[in-house]
């Protein structure tokens, strides 16, 4: 092949499905190389009845399929049909793309095909409007493989969950001007799924994979034997039975780092087809946690995360305690959560959080990280004023709570500039000057904290008209 170029990719079959980011939320120039990324990835496969069929999906306000996966069925013709592709805007309504895909992906309305692997690849800048969890987990239970590239910055747990699993398989973060780092390894990730006429595994992990093979028998006329065990340890084979309507069934409950011997034997009552074999590696066992997240944190609570969750943890331990200090208290999450919310926490205060993986087999994992909880906002309380003259006021208030940093005085006036003034921690009070005698204006003061903002006080004054300042006594003012 000329340089730059790629071999063609025969022996592929399947519906492959771009959910394209369409919103208002993309801009033209991210619109247009995603169109380029898509091709670039599309390029070398052979498409047709028998091969590879493609289709577009728009998230916008309202879904709307591009074309059909029936309808073009060579390069050119796909290749024209991105490239005429054009940007909706809208919403980003995600949850509702996802929905209208399930039902595409399975219609033979849409071209899509009953007997083939399917595939969703879904591009966004990380940014969605509604819920994506529900209908994801619907589309992966029917047997659809989710790969998913953000272009932003997107939520990493929330993604990793909507991807297929392993997240490092099946999701990709990368700038929208980078997409050509990772259009090789998506297309082999894509083609593992697609691969017709042979049994393979695809979503492997430390202790399961997902068989394929390509359609030989029906309902009727036989069943499939499927053999499988350790290559060093054949006497632990097991063996499972399905019937002919499958192409698929996943292997659970292996052991992690293992090499498997799998055989695929049609049992037909009307031809012979030859045993197919294969060979798979579970990876090694997730080590979770492997990071822990703090966020949403306020005055008393603060939300944990941690990723990954593997099938093998039975449950996880969350111990927190204040620093310096040994009072140290416990929440238990199940296994299949990936965050909780600690509450009841002291305002303004370090705490160390370890969570722990208790695994089925009896392992623990832990892994620790620092929190702070927020400082507790103040409000400043009796905000009285003084009249030292016709366009004079004197602000005074007493000290807020807290580690108080400065104070923050805004004075708007009705007639005439607005001012703030900045004073340090140790200071009460102000003069407003140069105010319009006889008009109204609005003062606020705020206290300033490191971690956040203080709750301010504001008072609506009226300086005395310059004919009844005179000879005035200075007095105070509520």
């Amino acid at each position: 092949p000329l340089p730059g170029s790629q071999l063609p990719i025969s022996n592929s079959q399947g519906d492959l499905l771009f959910l394209l980011d369409s919103s208002g939320s993309v801009s033209y120039y991210e619109f247009s190389r995603v169109k380029e990324f898509m091709w670039d990835l599309l390029r070398p496969f052979s498409f047709g009845p028998k091969d590879v069929q493609t289709s577009i999906i728009h998230i916008s306000t309202t879904p709307t399929m591009e074309f059909p996966f029936d309808r073009y069925q060579s390069s050119r013709t796909l290749q024209q049909a991105i490239q005429d592709t054009q940007q909706l805007m809208g919403d980003t309504n995600t949850g509702k793309a996802l929905s209208y895909a399930k039902e595409k992906l399975f219609s033979n309305e849409a071209g899509a095909r009953p007997d083939v692997p399917k595939v969703l690849v879904w591009v966004t800048d990380g940014f969605y409007t509604d819920d994506i969890s529900g209908p994801m987990q619907l589309l992966k239970d029917m047997g659809v493989t989710v790969f998913i590239v953000s272009t932003g910055r997107g939520n990493y747990l929330e993604l990793s969950a909507a991807a297929s699993q392993p997240p490092e398989k099946h999701l990709h973060f990368v700038d929208v001007d980078d997409l050509t780092i990772i259009t090789e390894e998506l297309r082999g990730a894509i083609q593992d799924v697609i691969q017709a006429n042979r049994l393979h595994a695809v979503d492997v992990t430390s202790s399961s994979f997902h068989l394929l093979w390509p359609k030989l028998l029906s309902q009727e006329t036989g069943y499939y034997t499927l053999e499988y065990g350790p290559v060093d340890d054949l006497g632990r084979k097991r063996t499972k039975q399905v019937s002919g309507a499958h192409t698929d069934l996943v292997l659970s409950n292996l052991a992690p780092e293992t090499t498997y011997e799998v055989a695929l034997i049609p049992e037909s009552n009307i031809h012979y087809f030859p045993p197919q074999t294969t060979r798979v590696t579970t990876l090694p066992e997730e080590i979770s946690p492997a990071q822990v997240l703090i966020s949403e944190s306020g005055p008393h609570s603060f939300q944990v995360s941690w990723a990954p969750t593997p099938e093998s943890v039975m449950g996880y331990q969350v111990l927190y305690g204040p620093l310096p200090g040994n009072s140290v208290k416990l929440l238990e999450v199940d296994g299949q959560q990936n965050g909780t919310v600690v509450e009841n926490l002291a305002a303004n205060t370090t705490y160390l959080v370890t969570v722990t993986a208790i695994y089925r087999s009896g392992k623990e994992k832990s892994l620790s990280a620092k929190a702070c909880t927020q400082e507790e906002g103040s409000r400043v309380r009796h905000l009285r004023f003084e009249d030292l003259g016709p366009s004079t006021l004197k602000a005074s208030w007493d000290a807020a709570d807290g580690p108080v940093l400065g104070y923050r005085v805004r004075c708007r006036r009705q007639i005439g500039p607005s001012s703030v003034i900045s004073v340090s921690p140790q200071v009460h009070s102000v003069l407003l000057t140069d105010l319009p005698p006889g008009t109204p204006t609005r003062v606020c003061v705020k206290p300033v904290y490191r971690n956040q903002p203080g709750q301010g006080l504001c008072r609506r004054v009226h300086p005395q008209p310059a004919t009844e300042a005179l000879g005035y006594k200075h007095s105070p003012r509520a």
